[in-house]
């Protein structure tokens, strides 16, 4: 029983401790910022890479299957 207070009583100084350390990798609060940094979306390149790749993709496939359907 004695052991099990004292951890309490350990995690509770912890947590309220936390204020006081500012400095990095420290623990983890978003007080300052409220709204944090989203992550960046697709960009207008990468959308138009990945259209252009479908693009081919479905364009050559009807020539491919034809070509293996005359020569096979």
């Amino acid at each position: 029983m004695r052991a099990k207070s004292r951890s309490a009583f350990l995690k509770l100084r912890a947590y309220q401790d936390a204020h006081k350390n500012n400095k990095r990798g420290g623990i983890v609060s978003t007080r300052n910022n409220p709204f944090p940094e989203q992550q960046a979306g697709f960009t207008t390149g990468d959308i138009l890479w990945a259209l252009g790749i479908w693009t081919v993709i479905l364009g050559l496939s009807p020539v491919i299957v034809f070509y293996m359907l005359m020569v096979a």
